[in-house]
């Protein structure tokens, strides 16, 4: 497992170019993150290679991204490949292993997991477009302007000719005849990844609203951006402003990286793709509901109170997030005090209970915080309302429980304690552990103090 603690950014390039088609973006981004370039069958440097179906260059792909053990890293697609980009994805959510560290996904004028729009008479016209050797430098031109707003810098436009006029022809027909129109959209479903959704102003067939309307819905949770001054060719047109938006991305996702010993023994053969998609899935948390059980006070209210339930928790925010969303579902521990009504309802009261009393209670002093949780969980609340102290009480108790029980449930959680009982299976098997003795622990293990 790599010891550099820097996220890594995947970069997969567009139709008709090559890894250079990141260059300008990359001079871009600082060295807080690392990089890497790939080729696609049949373009840049492997423009030999000729054709290859989407699942061929799938399974190219992901044996190049597992062979660079990545712990923490983020995939960006361009265009053509954008598909890809959410069909990796798609692998590491079902729980590949060499995928496991995977944080988010950037798509830039990307091409859906569904067939790609595109007017039919162009399509013909641009499978001819190779036909001709002798045109193929005009065509390539013709390519350049098609796709840009106010064409590109003198360098940027001789290098995407470069790597136009070198794309294998059958690369390019096959991509347009057969892989644009490849219909990956039920093996991708909803993704647990967050998303960031790149679109031109100016682009037609792949402008933004395709991008809302076709690979959006594919991510629990996407923000569309719309670049403006910018069509197709946004990596070369404006790499200032996109070099900034994955930064920024980066920074996001970062938080939720889980540390890199901890991805190891995830991805490690000890680990079934069952448990390792429930675990992903269980990180990334839930989707946002379309209607909130509890209203921004007493979301708020519930946030400072997991602070000083689980001090050392975290983000009490996105334990707030997920114990409502979960209310919201239905979900729960299956049982409620009988003194209380149905979950949803009685956390509603409990904290309008304590906002009424303390209108300011996310900002009082944690001491003062402190009190109010201490009077209410001893049954002395003196402020009953439409909740008695006795129910105020039992309320408190279910809250203590179930954010206990979901901060528990959480593979972060996991490794910040250093539990390993994950890693006992496998494919079709069970592992389980050869040292059980006291003081003996197997080399495979986290360290007893965690990995957080």
């Amino acid at each position: 497992m790599p010891t550099d603690t820097r996220l890594t950014v995947v970069f997969l390039h567009s139709l008709g170019s090559s890894r250079h088609d990141w260059d300008a973006v990359i001079d871009r981004l600082s060295d807080e993150v690392l990089t890497v370039t790939i080729d696609l069958p049949g373009f840049g440097d492997r423009a030999g290679e000729g054709y290859g179906d989407v699942q061929v260059v799938l399974d190219d792909l992901s044996c190049r991204l597992t062979n660079l053990d990545l712990a923490r890293w983020i995939i960006v697609g361009h265009s053509m490949g954008g598909k890809f980009a959410t069909l990796i994805a798609a692998r590491a959510r079902d729980g590949a292993a060499g995928l496991s560290g995977l944080l988010g996904v950037v798509l830039v004028a990307g091409s859906p997991p569904s067939p790609e729009p595109m007017e039919e008479n162009r399509r013909a016209d641009m499978l001819t477009w190779f036909d001709d050797p002798t045109e193929i430098k005009d065509r390539g031109r013709q390519f350049v302007d098609a796709n840009t707003a106010a064409g590109l810098p003198q360098a940027a436009f001789d290098q995407a000719l470069a790597d136009f006029t070198r794309t294998s022809p059958e690369a390019w027909r096959g991509w347009l005849a057969e892989g644009s129109r490849e219909d990956w959209s039920d093996q991708v479903a909803v993704l647990p990844f967050p998303a960031l959704i790149i679109a031109g102003a100016e682009d037609g067939d792949l402008g933004e609203g395709a991008q809302r309307r076709f690979n959006a819905p594919h991510y629990r949770v996407a923000d569309v951006v719309v670049v403006p001054d910018a069509a197709h060719l946004i990596p070369q047109e404006q790499p200032d402003r996109l070099a900034g938006l994955v930064l920024k991305f980066v920074e996001k996702v970062g938080s939720s990286a889980l540390p890199a010993r901890f991805v190891g023994l995830m991805a490690s053969e000890r680990v079934s793709d069952r448990t390792r998609r429930a675990m992903l899935d269980r990180h990334f948390g839930p989707a946002p509901t379309d209607g909130d059980v509890l209203n921004p006070t007493q979301r708020a209210v519930l946030s400072a109170m997991i602070a000083r339930i689980l001090p050392d928790a975290g983000d009490p925010d996105d334990l707030t997030r997920r114990l409502n969303v979960g209310l919201g579902s239905g979900q729960g521990d299956g049982w409620r005090f009988a003194d209380l009504p149905h979950d949803a309802e009685a956390w509603r009261r409990g904290l309008d209970e304590i906002a009424a009393v303390a209108p300011e209670f996310a900002t009082l002093a944690p001491d003062r915080q402190d009190e109010i949780l201490r009077a209410i969980s001893q049954g002395e609340w003196a402020e009953p309302g439409r909740l008695s102290a006795d129910a105020m009480k039992l309320w408190f108790e279910d809250v203590v429980s179930e954010a206990a029980r979901l901060w528990m449930s959480l593979p972060a959680t996991w490794a910040q304690i250093g539990y390993d009982g994950f890693a006992t299976g496998g494919e079709g098997r069970f592992q389980g552990y050869d040292q059980t003795a006291a003081d003996h622990t197997e080399p495979w293990r986290l360290p007893m103090e965690g990995v957080g």
